[in-house]
């Protein structure tokens, strides 16, 4: 350990000396999160962030495995919830694993080139495939190892901290719920449900507050995000989409915690008793400094840190595969062929018109697939215009509600929502969205 550098306390925590080692692991270690995750670097003739680099270059040692690498990934998946005997612990999660056994059998024909010819047009399958199953399957588990760097060593508790002030004001939840916001957006959803679940069961949220975080804050993460990015041609601007739409995010989050049906979720916890939040007192950059050098005191090594992320994301993959080419192949399908889509998409289209959008009818079918699964309206408005790109771009983070796996992941939990409550704020997050996304790159673009 590092020699004792400075002596740290605050009123509600207990005092501990910060080692050298403490500050290296906080200001280094997280400055490479940083760095992978939002600093453009150029190599060769493509300037993007360290971490799409990264998987550049994986791609490029074996290309000829990628292909059976995402399908062994999608085998694993589609068998692990039988192998765990979870396949069917609810109607939601046998739906799912069944929906993962055929997206097992699309995994095969993409491979091995069979099946009907209307599946193998260039934007089914094989667009499928090759643009989404086999970059997913290499960015979720290599950003999993960077997020250790991002997450593990006080940066996601210092930025907690400093957003206590403003987090009750904004989004009526208490100021802990800043970990889940940022562990959401830089982890993923599944990881800030988690989080929120067990602090609901614990009794620290209320039930409105749960609803709120589970609706509002867990949404895709940044490595997700790449992809869409990377589908719709929009990397070279990536810090621009990526903030931006952060932003607009938890703006559209602000909204509709005031409005049905989440402004009426009770205000009492899981053992139906309303709570308060302790008050931090003192110099918020001082408290925000204590826990993060706090955790980073607390943390892993590396290497388990980077082996638990390797692992989880890993898993996370495993889970996400089989659903691309089953919901995924699903919607795509609907899209295409039948006027489904054509016909949510008159929801939306009064907005994209009002918004004087370009491809107007196409931004609302594409708003309207998100619920589907989030890659979708990227596909669809691939060719579109830039504006409508990054619209789209946009909503399909911000509206954060999908079938194919955020929604079952909220059902999976003691949150109380309903199937209703969850599509009222789909519409509401994703009206709310377009016009704060055309706003923005009206004046931007």
């Amino acid at each position: 350990m590092g020699k004792p550098a400075e002596k740290m306390t605050t009123k509600t925590n207990k005092s501990f000396t910060a080692s050298t080692l403490d500050w290296i692991k906080f200001i280094a270690l997280s400055g490479i999160g940083i760095l992978m995750f939002f600093i453009p670097v150029t190599i060769g003739e493509k300037t993007t962030i360290p971490l799409d680099h990264a998987v550049t270059f994986v791609k490029t040692l074996a290309p000829g495995f990628m292909p059976y690498y995402g399908l062994i990934v999608i085998i694993l998946g589609a068998a692990f919830p039988f192998y765990s005997k979870t396949w069917n612990k609810d109607k939601v999660t046998a739906f799912f694993s069944v929906s993962k056994v055929l997206g097992l059998a699309v995994a095969f024909m993409a491979v091995f080139n069979f099946g009907p010819a209307w599946l193998f047009e260039s934007d089914m399958v094989p667009f499928l495939y090759n643009k989404l199953v086999i970059p997913v399957g290499l960015i979720v588990p290599l950003g999993s190892v960077f997020l250790a760097f991002l997450v593990g060593y006080g940066l996601l508790e210092f930025i907690g901290v400093i957003m206590q002030p403003v987090m009750k004001p904004i989004w009526k939840t208490p100021g802990r719920s800043a970990i889940d916001a940022v562990a959401s957006f830089v982890g993923s959803y599944s990881i800030g449900l988690l989080i929120t679940n067990r602090v609901y069961k614990e009794g620290k949220y209320s039930a409105k507050e749960a609803a709120i975080i589970a609706t509002g804050f867990s949404t895709v993460s940044a490595t997700f995000m790449i992809i869409v990015a990377k589908t719709l041609g929009l990397m070279d601007m990536w810090n621009f989409y990526f903030w931006s739409t952060l932003i607009i995010t938890f703006t559209v989050t602000a909204l509709t915690v005031r409005v049905y049906p989440l402004s009426k979720k009770p205000d009492t916890n899981y053992y139906g008793k309303v709570i308060e939040e302790e008050k931090r007192e003192g110099n918020i950059f001082v408290n925000a400094l204590h826990d993060g050098l706090m955790a980073s005191s607390q943390s892993e090594s590396l290497v388990k840190n980077i082996t638990a992320n390797l692992v989880d994301g890993f898993k996370m993959a495993m889970g996400i595969l089989p659903s691309i080419l089953s919901i995924g192949l699903f919607g795509l399908i609907l899209a295409k062929y039948t006027p489904v889509f054509d016909a949510m998409g008159f929801i939306f289209y009064p907005v994209t018109s009002l918004l004087q959008l370009p491809d107007a009818m196409l931004v609302a079918k594409a708003s309207s697939l998100e619920v589907a699964e989030m890659f979708l309206p990227a596909l669809l408005v691939k060719e579109a215009a830039l504006l409508a790109k990054y619209v789209v771009g946009v909503v399909s983070v911000s509206a954060v509600l999908f079938f194919s796996a955020s929604i079952p992941c909220i059902m999976s939990t003691e949150i109380p929502l309903s199937i209703k409550d969850i599509v009222i704020v789909w519409i509401e997050r994703t009206i709310f969205s377009l016009i704060l996304a055309a706003m923005v790159g009206h004046l931007f673009l």
